[in-house]
């Protein structure tokens, strides 16, 4: 990647704050539309291909894949609660609690899981692509909840499909109203229990469906993708994928971005604060930190994408004082930093699978199957419940490996040929249900600082009644639909959750119609600063119910060829 040196201009046609699922795609559109574009990271650089843990098996990590309990306490605290992030071979790819802390209200709790690297998580995230409705964005307007959404399923549209011939995305086309098809590569394959399940929910569940999980990798078609490949079924993305047979910014956009000439990737930049030019009502540029060296700089711009992730976003704009904007930048409605959502999930039920025991499965598929949502369907009266919104589930089915000998009490060669067969076939699913936008879920900027000098942030976050009824639905439908399929010994659960855990948080600088009640208006733009886009999770309005990321990448091709259009009009 072009990095910037002391030669590199303190002045560009624009400045990306982040380099994850969004501000790759920013880089990319206002590259590839000839603007001159400094990227900026707070992290580490990253060079795709760099990815340390890729092709280690389990018995060459250190203490048997395992962090000791003493580095547990000290280092990740927090991030020890959500049980994966800190597994040694995806730690690297994740923030210590120890140097970037961060408080809870008391009785309260928020995981803010965080990834410090040029790619950000997008090194890491679950690729799970699902396109929102138009029952989606019409939901609070429909229900009264919060504010109307300033768009509509018909303006995204066409940016999805743009969006998704980019990255690829596998998946089968289903036709439902409540889940709008993609542009689809071919679709990995369910194992026969998936199979069987998916018939069983088709002829006893009316308005229920199941399909394979819709994906971003490249499972077709590899010539249109470039230096990217096939996807390998190792199942270990989450070290990061050096064939870039799933989508990240470090495979996919932001080499786009350097293919143009116009990309100035700066890493290790804290930004801090966008600066505000009082006589021409409009930001000037961007203030940062060099994360090595702490010595800040300035740099000049005509428009700022801000991409740092939700919170990080927000942190930015409320450090943006000024005389117009005393409580941060944009910030006339109040609204700048509450509303915080998540999707709530660790809800669902398991079973054990009799028959199929001559059937097997290849590879290490990284994908389950997906239930879409069917509750509370405006054209289904049939489907309305005791709350609002719905949920969908993800899951998938597999035969026990040798390890559940461990805990047996037994010996001998018998038992060691049995472990050498598969074990017995099981199933689970996850709901993952949306969770309402609440004023009263926020963030605020603490008098404590950390190492750089900034505020530390604390999270005021609790689920609420009606995701605390949904959750319920959400196990026993589970249930019910495994036991409908025959199987055996349904456990329907519910585990803790903590908002943050979903590592989809969204909603702390919120799109909409009125300048008096949200920050953004249907261009991602600050209502009040026209020439600063927030195109993250900051901007949602509502949360659905499917994972964001395939939206954020789409709200965000859509605002950079809006601000080229405008900046081209002499209008930003």
């Amino acid at each position: 990647m072009p990095l910037f040196d002391e030669n590199s201009p303190m002045e560009y046609d624009a400045i990306v704050i982040g380099t994850g699922i969004s501000g790759g795609w920013a880089a990319k559109e206002l590259c590839e539309n000839g603007l001159k574009t400094l990227v900026l990271e707070r992290g580490r650089n990253l060079n795709h291909g760099d990815y340390p843990t890729a092709n280690l098996d389990p018995w060459d990590l250190e203490n048997g894949g395992s962090l000791s309990e003493e580095q547990l306490e000290r280092e990740y605290p927090k991030q020890r609660r959500t049980g994966y992030t800190v597994r040694p071979e995806w730690v690297h790819h994740f923030v210590k609690d120890s140097e970037h802390p961060y408080e809870e209200e008391k009785g309260t709790r928020f995981d803010w899981i965080r990834g410090y690297q040029v790619g950000g998580r997008s090194l890491v995230w679950g690729r799970q692509s699902y396109r929102w409705s138009e029952m989606d964005f019409e939901a609070n307007d429909r229900d009264g909840i919060a504010v109307d959404w300033p768009i509509r399923y018909a303006d995204l549209a066409p940016w999805y499909d743009h969006v998704e011939r980019f990255i690829g995305v596998s998946g089968q086309a289903m036709g439902l109203q409540q889940l709008p098809d993609s542009q689809f590569l071919s679709p990995m394959e369910m194992n026969c229990v998936e199979e069987d399940l998916a018939a069983s929910i088709k002829n006893k569940f009316n308005g229920r469906a199941m399909t394979i999980g819709r994906t971003a990798h490249i499972t077709s078609n590899p010539e249109n993708f470039g230096a990217r490949g096939k996807c390998l079924y190792r199942n270990r993305c989450m070290r990061g994928c050096p064939y870039g047979a799933y989508f990240s910014s470090n495979s996919s956009t932001l080499p786009a971005a350097e293919a143009t000439g116009n990309m100035t990737l700066r890493p290790d930049s804290i930004a801090y604060e966008i600066i505000y030019d009082e006589e021409k009502q409009k930001a000037s540029g961007v203030k940062i930190i060099d994360a090595k060296s702490k010595k800040t700089y300035e740099f000049k711009s005509k428009i700022i994408f801000c991409n740092a992730s939700a919170i990080h976003s927000t942190k930015i704009l409320m450090q943006s004082t000024s005389d117009r904007f005393p409580n941060g930048m944009g910030n006339d409605s109040g609204e700048l930093g509450h509303n915080i959502m998540d999707h709530h999930f660790h809800a669902g039920a398991s079973a054990d699978v009799d028959g199929f025991e001559d059937k097997y499965y290849k590879g290490r598929r990284p994908n389950g199957f997906y239930i879409p949502r069917f509750r509370n369907l405006p054209w289904d009266p049939s489907s309305k419940k005791d709350y609002i919104r719905g949920y969908g589930y993800q899951g998938g089915a597999s035969r026990e490996k040798w390890w559940r000998g461990v805990a047996e009490m037994n010996y001998g060669g018998t038992f060691k040929d049995a472990l050498y067969k598969p074990g017995a076939w099981q199933i689970g699913m996850n709901g993952f249900g949306e969770i309402l936008p609440y004023h009263d879920n926020r963030m605020e900027l603490t008098d404590k600082k950390d190492d750089w000098g900034l505020p530390i942030v604390k999270f005021y976050t609790t689920i609420r009644e009606n995701e605390l009824t949904m959750r319920k639905d959400m196990s026993n439908a589970a249930a019910e639909m495994l036991e409908a399929a025959g199987y055996k010994n349904v456990e329907p659960w519910d585990n803790s959750y903590g908002i943050g855990l979903g590592i989809h948080e969204m909603g702390t600088a919120r799109m909409g119609r009125d300048p008096k009640t949200s920050v953004l208006n249907k261009w991602n733009q600050i209502h009040t600063v026209p020439n600063v886009f927030v195109t993250d999770g900051a901007c949602m309005t509502s949360a659905a119910c499917q994972n964001p990321s395939l939206t954020y990448m789409a709200l965000t091709a859509r605002a950079a060829n809006h601000a080229v259009a405008e900046l081209k009009k002499m209008n930003l």
